[in-house]
């Protein structure tokens, strides 16, 4: 009977520190949790919905940092850029097109974006650079219509110096040849002053030839604008995913 007892109270000791090692562990989970994300994150999360990955991406998003995007209209004022084949300068195009990209962008969950110009204003080349070094920017993005003086000549373009900004660039031009579709001149390495001036991850797109008749007919078009903005928010948006 004693060896029975003393069985009996080894099993039932077992039986306790397994318990509460359980118990540990719970409220380890739970303390870790709770230290990352507030009740007050949860309170405010949205509604979700769909897959996991896609409910996991949405709270990320909302207790997440927001990312800061600097976009930035090539040319403007005194500084009119390409002179198009109709006659259309380049300012005009990119102020458009940047506008897009930003208002995109500012419907996203986790991006702050921010433009260097808002009108048809002159901003020196290293004072575009140096608001994205100052804003402390994720990703600094210098839009552009491309020129030649051989106006057969057509496609994309996208350029950066720094080697730690050849994601960005690839992950943006992917979408944007595909939507531009024009021809694909490849991903380029170049001094162009808004680049070397940057701090940030930066990149600057030639989306086609203005001097080119048929690229600048696309360009010019609504339609083709909406496409084209909505692939460069989505090239930024991807750059920022892979990176997690």
């Amino acid at each position: 009977m004693k060896r029975r007892n003393r069985q009996q109270i080894r099993r039932r000791r077992t039986i306790v520190m397994i318990c509460a090692m359980l118990v540990t562990g719970i409220l380890w989970t739970v303390y870790g949790l709770s230290s990352t994300i507030t009740s007050a994150d949860w309170k405010n999360a949205p509604q979700l919905s769909g897959s996991p990955d896609n409910n996991k991406r949405m709270i990320m998003n909302e207790v997440a940092q927001e990312y800061i995007i600097v976009i930035d209209p090539g040319h403007g004022g005194k500084d009119p850029g390409a002179e198009g084949a109709s006659g259309h300068y380049e300012r005009d195009y990119t102020l458009a097109l940047s506008t897009k990209v930003f208002e995109l962008l500012q419907q996203e969950p986790g991006f702050s974006p921010y433009l260097t110009r808002s009108g048809d204003t002159f901003i020196e080349l290293e004072n575009r650079a140096q608001m994205a070094n100052e804003l402390e920017a994720d990703a600094f993005i210098s839009i552009h219509g491309n020129t030649f003086t051989d106006s057969s000549i057509s496609g994309t373009e996208t350029y950066y110096y720094e080697e730690g900004s050849i994601p960005l660039a690839n992950e943006v031009h992917g979408q944007l040849v595909e939507a531009a579709g024009f021809k694909d001149r490849g991903v380029k390495h170049d001094g162009w002053m808004v680049l070397k001036k940057s701090e940030r991850p930066a990149i600057l797109v030639e989306v086609g030839f203005l001097t080119n008749p048929g690229d600048e007919a696309a360009m010019l078009s609504e339609a083709h604008q909406n496409q084209v903005a909505q692939a460069i928010a989505n090239g930024i948006k991807a750059y920022f995913f892979n990176k997690q």
